[in-house]
């Protein structure tokens, strides 16, 4: 009975080191995480390998797993930077980017963590500092806003393109431009639409009275053809025709006295 806390503590203890290995040694990978194995009696962070995926993963008690998300992410910023004519403008922009998979290993050695503060963040603000001093604050607020998207986007994918980033998109969401430069561009935005407006104005009116030149041309050519047609014989008949017509009615009563001078009947009568 003596003997038995002798040989229990030794496998308590060890026991309690298995469980403090196994704690050590066991890791989970969260989902749309990956993981990057840093061997501390071998060659460091493993580099040739894939990332461990997600999942439970054993490894040795001594060595490093360091977990990266690995799904889209936003980075949301605010800069000030200048335009072409030296004016200050605020610009609120985002960024979705994400680690390329498969060279993890390559970011962690290099970058480390914090690659966002350390590549991402100096990539989007150098981008828009150098796209927005090409542009006038008129060009900001009107019609050059989505081809500035597109300008910061591929400077900063330029940037990172050897940084083991990908960076999917760059989204200018405002341009907040200095209270009395924003009036001064209203202002003149305003009186170029009244301009446009009247400018309209004047070609619907000078279109209308085309039009109503080109009717009155019209009628006038067909009464002359009309008037060059109408012969003696035409005149005539056209006479007889009414007083056939004007004969056949029911409530009419017609009389024949003669005809005129030009040919046609008088017609007397009453209905």
């Amino acid at each position: 009975m003596e003997k038995l806390p002798k040989i229990g503590l030794p496998i308590i203890i060890g026991l309690i080191v298995l469980i403090i290995l196994f704690a050590k040694s066991a890791v989970t990978i969260e989902s749309g995480e990956a993981g990057v194995l840093f061997k501390t009696f071998g060659d460091g962070v493993v580099v040739d390998e894939p990332p461990m995926g997600e999942g439970f993963h054993i490894v040795a008690p001594w060595n490093k797993v360091f977990v990266y998300e690995v799904r889209q992410q936003e980075l949301f910023e605010k800069m000030k930077v200048l335009s072409s004519n030296g004016l200050e403008i605020q610009i609120d922009a985002s960024a979705w980017y994400e680690p390329v998979y498969g060279e993890l290993g390559n970011l962690h050695q290099s970058l480390g963590q914090n690659y966002l503060q350390r590549v991402i963040q100096p990539a989007i603000r150098s981008a828009a500092r150098s796209v927005i001093g090409r542009y006038t604050p008129d060009d900001l607020y009107s019609t050059k806003r989505d081809a500035i998207q597109v300008e910061i986007y591929e400077e900063t994918k330029k940037i990172l393109d050897k940084q083991y980033v990908q960076l999917n998109e760059v989204l200018v969401r405002d341009v907040t431009l200095p209270p009395t430069i924003k009036d001064a561009i209203e202002r003149k935005l305003k009186q170029e639409q009244e301009s446009l407006e009247y400018e309209f104005r004047l070609v619907t009116a000078a279109k209308e009275a085309e039009k109503v030149i080109i009717e009155a041309q019209g009628k006038a050519d067909a009464n002359r053809i009309l008037s060059a047609s109408l012969t003696d014989k035409i005149l005539q008949d056209k006479g007889i025709e009414a007083t056939i017509k004007l004969a056949e009615s029911p409530n009419s009563k017609v009389v024949v006295i003669g005809s005129s001078d030009d040919g046609l009947p008088l017609i007397l009568g009453n209905n």
